[in-house]
């Protein structure tokens, strides 16, 4: 089966903002969430989480910002496309200074393309490793009401252990619209993540306060078999039942009840 054939239930179009072009997929009916994959692109588990958020009544919107679109995942791949991504690509900051990748502009126009398209209160945004943080710092965009950020890894390396990829002006933006719109974030992963280190989420939780939810799970949840510790939460290590199913699910009903399709919060 040739790789793009993992995506022959979407719907694909160009979209382009500034100086950048990118494919997206989508799939379903319903108010829009916008899914961010992770290293190394928009591989078929990205896509299989996709399916279970449009099952469950809205309109995914996967846009592939590197990689080849329904390839698997391989060692090859995954260390091709991170060598790609952080030496050569310009248009994704990965080292603490303070501000967000130049992408996030093309992914806040998509987050107002979308809306405008599928109506609802807004639109949902879940990025995941490398694009975990652009959930964030998409908050500038008014569209953007239910923002998840999945094992964020950015920024890389130690000076980066308590930041996230996004500037102050995004983080204080994310924090006042959380309080005057009664907004919060939800945040995704496993302790003894390497590329997710501990204070990375104390920042959140000391920044946000009750407004960031932490699901933060053990290693011995994640599917084992992988070769490598328990890292993507939703993808390669989720198992089909326990906790890390009941995180997958916890993001579903966080998009259902900000984007309208449930009156009342689900509890955490």
């Amino acid at each position: 089966m040739a790789d793009i054939d993992a995506l022959k239930h979407y719907e694909r179009f160009s979209f382009t903002d500034g100086p950048w072009t990118r494919e997206v997929f989508r799939r379903g009916s319903g108010p829009a969430v916008i899914i961010m994959h992770e290293i190394p692109g928009l591989h078929p588990l990205v896509i299989d989480y996709a399916d279970r958020v449009a099952a469950s009544g809205m309109t995914v919107f996967l846009p592939s910002l590197f990689g080849a679109p329904g390839k698997p995942v391989s060692n090859g791949y995954v260390a091709a496309s991170m060598l790609a991504n952080i030496c050569i690509r310009w248009e994704f900051n990965v080292w603490a200074n303070g501000k967000s990748s130049k992408i996030v502009d093309w992914l806040r126009a998509l987050a107002r393309k979308v809306h405008a398209e599928c109506g609802g209160p807004g639109v949902g945004a879940l990025g995941m490793c490398f694009t975990g943080g652009f959930a964030l710092a998409m908050m500038t965009e008014p569209s953007v009401v239910a923002p998840v950020l999945s094992q964020p890894s950015l920024p890389l390396g130690k000076k980066g252990a308590r930041a996230i990829d996004a500037s102050p002006a995004e983080i204080a933006c994310a924090k006042r619209r959380f309080q005057d719109e009664d907004l919060s974030l939800l945040g995704l992963a496993f302790h003894g993540d390497p590329f997710v280190p501990p204070g990375r989420f104390e920042m959140l939780k000391e920044t946000f306060g009750e407004k960031f939810e932490a699901v933060e799970l053990k290693q011995e949840d994640a599917r084992p078999g992988t070769g490598v510790a328990g890292h993507s939460v939703l993808t390669i290590h989720l198992n089909n039942s326990g906790p890390t199913k009941d995180a997958e699910a916890r993001t579903i009903a966080f998009f259902r009840h900000r984007l309208g399709l449930d009156s009342a919060p689900p509890q955490a």
